[in-house]
């Protein structure tokens, strides 16, 4: 039935024993349901996000659910080499590798190009692309030096595919993200490595709410196949799939969680 949410799913088992490292994971967005998802899968999570205060709150809540010894966080700011070192550091140093990286972290904003300053610009590719680009290097190297394969899993949008008004810095981040996704998974294949990313539409979460007015999210949710925004627990689905040995001979992909692939 269209406008209703299907059941939650129960976890699997599917990533039990792995470490993976979720970035902008703190709250109630993707970031947030895909770190809870992954420990549903058995997996051992360690968190990061440039909020400090709602980290630690959403630590303490995962610790809660599954156990202080597979969770830990660290505050981290993906424009900023020395502090994505650290994260991924962590991560080893707690669990001895590192297996799994989702790269959530993003920027958005609402402005027309000609109202746009360089410094808008720069700060949503900064964060959204090259903060995608720090991590994905800082782990790339780390995985191929292990030579025991693994995953990392992007979070693109379909405004990398389709244009949306206002939009310009972050669509260009996104397919900014797609290309660099396609690029790393054919370099990264010869160590074993998959590189895939999730493209959602829209993904109901309460950031969205403060920064989208209620006419834009009306407009959007129109465009929905199913008549109804997504709930970011669904979007945490597909990731966990990427992550998970099902998707094992996929890799440089972009999978559209949403019907609005053009």
């Amino acid at each position: 039935m269209t406008g209703t949410p299907p059941p939650y799913l129960p976890g699997h088992g599917l990533l039990a024993g792995r470490t993976a490292v979720v970035t902008a994971a703190a709250g109630a967005g993707i970031g947030g349901a895909t770190a809870r998802r992954l420990l549903e899968e058995g997996a051992r999570v360690v968190i990061s996000d440039a909020h400090a205060r709602r980290l630690k709150e959403s630590e303490a809540e995962l610790a809660a659910a599954f156990g202080a010894g597979r969770v830990a966080s660290l505050p981290c700011d993906v424009t900023d080499e020395n502090q994505v070192a650290a994260l991924l550091d962590l991560a080893e140093e707690r669990h001895g590798r590192l297996d799994i990286l989702v790269n959530n972290a993003g920027l958005g904003g609402t402005a027309d190009l000609v109202d746009m300053t360089d410094d808008q610009w720069a700060t949503v590719l900064d964060v959204t692309l090259n903060g995608t680009f720090r991590c994905t290097r800082a782990a790339l190297r780390r995985m191929k030096a292990a030579d025991s394969g693994g995953v990392i899993v992007n979070n693109a949008s379909v405004v990398g595919w389709r244009a949306q008004k206002g939009q310009a810095h972050y669509a260009a981040a996104k397919a900014g993200v797609m290309a660099l996704t396609r690029c790393a998974a054919l370099e990264a294949a010869a160590y074993g490595v998959r590189v895939n990313a999730v493209s959602p539409s829209l993904a109901m979460h309460p950031h969205l709410v403060k920064v989208t007015t209620p006419e834009l999210l009306a407009e959007l949710t129109s465009r929905e196949a199913f008549g109804r925004y997504a709930e970011p627990w669904e979007i945490a689905n597909v990731i966990v799939f990427l992550a998970s040995g099902y998707s094992s001979y996929l890799t440089g992909e972009v999978l559209s969680v949403s019907s609005q692939h053009p």
